[in-house]
């Protein structure tokens, strides 16, 4: 399964800019979802599309998908065109699910799958989806969740457990989240109270504001760094691998070279930060086939860090006190901005001689 999730991802990221209609999403997009998940998209004892779902007196209402189970529904999916936002669109669905005897509903672009449950009331779908998949960034977290819902290991009560954790999680994230950008006055008051006598004056809540915000910002930096530190230690050059890349001739086809404006930007930001300690006069750099050297004084074996912009994943590598070169990722150029504290190790012992 895991391997079809992935291919489809990549399918998506080259197809999407062709696929034009709603029943291309569906035949290019949600059939082949639903197949590597296992199920046959050609047996309509297990998938029917166009379900008829009945609302009242209104007949020959249909619901795009639906999974059945000894002839029981136990999924019921609404599609949508992949260019649309999905925010819209939940008011049908919610008529499907309560007219059915499914336990689960998914609202899909083909590209984004929101997936909903009854928590909060039995056969009353709930506002908030309690998964949500991109096809299109797909993690291997999601792949472990989508596989609780594979033809042969769908099990509904582990799946509304785990629902009903998802749920809250993500509705605990989503406050978290407004809360570290924005306090309220709640949110501060919690805080000050635990840490003052003053009394809670609309300036002592102002004055905490300021403090809470640039606390959890401290915070989140911490553990942002101590993950990328994990990560490290999964890229480590050899010692040896790392000489070699600095002691033997570089012999390249200078057309091949080919200096980015991305890398001149990150260039810049990096020159800005360590400046201050060599001279900007001093920082220069050279650029490669394989990565982006920005040096001191000119010297290959006195470089303060690389970029490596060409690739996928864009990462920025520094040398540590044993030669090695540690390579960390990076989301994008502004993320120089994060390692301003190694850029300024290495400048220093750049500037002390060491290499």
């Amino acid at each position: 399964m895991e391997a079809k999730i992935k291919q489809l991802s990549e399918r998506i990221k080259t197809m999407r800019d062709k696929i034009q209609t709603e029943e291309a999403t569906k035949h290019s997009f949600v059939m082949p979802f639903l197949s590597s998940l296992g199920y046959d998209v050609f047996d309509p004892s297990v998938v029917v599309p166009e379900f008829t779902a009945d609302i009242g007196t209104k007949k020959g209402e249909k619901v795009d998908y639906a999974i059945l189970n000894d002839g029981k529904p136990i999924m019921i999916i609404e599609v949508k065109n992949h260019a649309e936002k999905l925010d819209n669109h939940n008011n049908q669905l919610v008529r499907y699910f309560h007219v059915t005897d499914s336990r689960f509903a998914i609202l899909t672009n083909g590209i984004e799958y929101r997936f909903f449950s009854d928590l909060e009331e039995k056969n009353k779908m709930d506002k908030s989806p309690f998964l949500i998949v991109n096809l299109e960034n797909i993690k291997d977290r999601d792949i472990k969740e989508l596989a609780r819902f594979a033809k042969d290991l769908v099990d509904t009560d582990s799946i509304l457990q785990m629902a009903s954790a998802k749920k809250y999680y993500r509705e605990i994230q989503s406050i978290f989240s407004a809360e570290i950008e924005n306090p309220s006055d709640e949110f501060v008051i919690f805080f000050a109270k635990k840490i003052t006598d003053k009394r809670m004056t609309a300036q002592t809540i102002e004055e905490f504001r300021g403090h809470i915000k640039k606390s959890f910002s401290d915070v989140l930096t911490d553990l942002a760094n101590e993950k990328i530190q994990a990560i490290q230690s999964t890229l480590l050059v050899p010692k040896s691998e790392s000489k070699e890349i600095e002691e033997t001739p570089i012999t390249e086809d200078k057309q091949q070279v080919l200096t980015t404006d991305e890398e001149i930007e990150g260039f810049y930001i990096v020159k800005s930060i360590v400046g201050e300690v060599l001279g900007v006069h001093n920082v220069s750099f050279k650029d490669t086939v394989n990565y982006f050297n920005i040096l001191y004084q000119g010297k290959v074996t006195k470089w303060i860090c690389r970029l490596y912009f060409n690739g996928k994943q864009k990462m920025i590598a520094f040398p540590d006190a044993k030669g090695a070169e540690q390579r960390i990722p990076m989301e994008s150029i502004d993320s120089i901005y994060e390692f301003k504290k190694e850029l300024l190790d290495s400048a220093e012992k750049r500037k002390q001689g060491k290499e």
